[in-house]
């Protein structure tokens, strides 16, 4: 006798494939909750939806639209303007490409739990600011949702856990922003240093931004397109400035990056990108270090000691070279940022990589294409959330010890700082009720 619950079930996708086939300008499109976890049809275009719409925004739509098969539906922001740019400019890319047939354009709403209570979106990409990461993303896989979350992946630790055990719970597939991973120079660079080009490591120097600081910036009138007490969210409900959340007509990068109520400094800031290939590189995607050693000048904002099990050094310092990372071994270093990949001797680099050792260019260079394939196959992408998680956790514990200013004996197996429980409490935050 077949099973009633698997019978309703089945009733209730050809109800719903009927109904969304005969809907007139309909997206012709079945979600994947449908047809059942890991179904995709051959013609499957995933669903996108954005929230958050600010500055990152530009561009991630566009390398969403241009470069993965992918298409953007939907959007949220606290900003109606912002809402009614991300729209145009959406739009406007399709136009342009002229490949988009049937495409109904996209929907927006200030209400992120709106978007992700459409059954038509397969997915999401978050890209608030930090202090909303974790709440967006847990609440997007609960309610069936992949997720694309920007870096750093989460504001504290807790969050970061959570994360990781709501991907767990639910099976979605979470790619967390670090495109560095996908870029070649940075795939050899971690070939190089991890299959001994360089010979035994024994200490890496990586120079990103400062510590985060309590936000210190003046009031200014909130403009009236915003919802100022939503975008604060979770947080503080901090005075308004113009240089924490520009408008869209501001091309610049917001400020909220640098203060610990929204986000991490830039030490998380562009510390989830280059801690995440120190710890790539290193073997140690899913630990860490396990003592933090911060400079005795409580002042300092360079200097934090980093201690991995096996006795390799990761400091925090200005090397002169702009944000980027050194690796020192035995038989010479190697230099690697954005802008350059060097090796001290420079025969290190040209030297003919053993085809038997490569383990790269997973993601042939697309960082969200990547994604996009791992949610069609039901795959780990290049970047999964324990990668964000641990990535981001390297730049959280920094920010505590520069702040407590001593040394901290951290056990990444259990997560936990041992014999501090003052450190511990800073793990986590209380959420402001709004």
């Amino acid at each position: 006798m077949k099973d009633p619950k698997k019978a309703k079930n089945e009733l209730s996708r050809r109800k719903f494939i009927k109904r969304t086939a005969l809907t007139a300008g309909a997206i012709t499109i079945v979600p994947r909750f449908v047809l059942g976890k890991g179904f995709v049809a051959p013609s499957d275009k995933i669903n996108l939806g954005f929230i958050g719409l600010g500055k990152q925004t530009s561009g991630l739509a566009r390398a969403f639209t241009e470069n993965t098969n992918a298409q953007i539906v939907a959007g949220s922001d606290v900003w109606s303007t912002k809402n009614e740019w991300f729209k145009g400019h959406v739009e406007k890319i399709y136009a342009d490409k002229r490949k988009q047939s049937g495409y109904n354009g996209v929907s927006t709403t200030g209400d992120y739990k709106a978007l992700l209570a459409r059954p038509d979106i397969d997915a999401v990409i978050i890209a608030t600011p930090d202090h909303w990461h974790a709440i967006q993303a847990i609440a997007a896989m609960k309610s069936g949702k992949d997720v694309y979350c920007e870096k750093p992946m989460t504001l504290t630790i807790k969050e970061g856990i959570d994360m990781v055990s709501t991907t767990k719970k639910t099976g979605a597939v979470l790619q967390v922003g670090s495109m560095q991973r996908s870029w070649q120079k940075f795939q050899k660079a971690i070939e190089l240093v991890s299959k001994g080009y360089i010979g035994e490591v024994s200490k890496v120097l990586v120079n990103v931004g400062d510590p985060a600081i309590p936000f210190n910036m003046e009031t200014e009138p909130t403009p009236k397109e915003v919802d100022w007490n939503t975008w604060c969210g979770p947080a503080p409900l901090l005075p308004y400035n113009n240089r924490l959340s520009p408008p869209t007509s501001d091309g610049f990068f917001p400020d909220w990056r640098k203060f610990n109520e929204t986000g991490g400094g830039i030490l998380t800031d562009w510390g989830a990108h280059m801690f995440d290939i120190a710890q790539w590189a290193l073997g140690m995607d899913r630990s860490g270090p396990v003592r933090f050693e911060p400079p005795t000048d409580k002042n300092a904002v360079r200097g934090m000691k980093m201690i991995y099990e096996n006795g390799i050094e990761m400091i925090h310092e200005d090397f002169g070279r702009g944000w980027g990372v050194r690796f020192i071994g035995s038989e010479g270093n190697l230099d690697i940022s954005r802008s350059y990949l060097e090796t001290d001797p420079p025969t290190i680099l040209t030297a003919e990589l053993e085809a038997s050792k490569t383990i790269l260019d997973e993601s042939r260079g697309n960082h969200y294409q990547n994604w996009i394939d791992a949610i069609k196959n039901r795959s780990q992408p290049i970047c999964d959330v324990e990668i964000g998680h641990r990535s981001a956790s390297v730049g959280n514990i920094c920010n505590i010890a520069y702040q407590l200013g001593r040394p901290l004996d951290w056990n990444p197996e259990i997560e936990k700082f041992i014999g501090d429980k003052e450190a511990n409490k800073m793990k986590k935050r209380k959420y402001r009720k709004f």
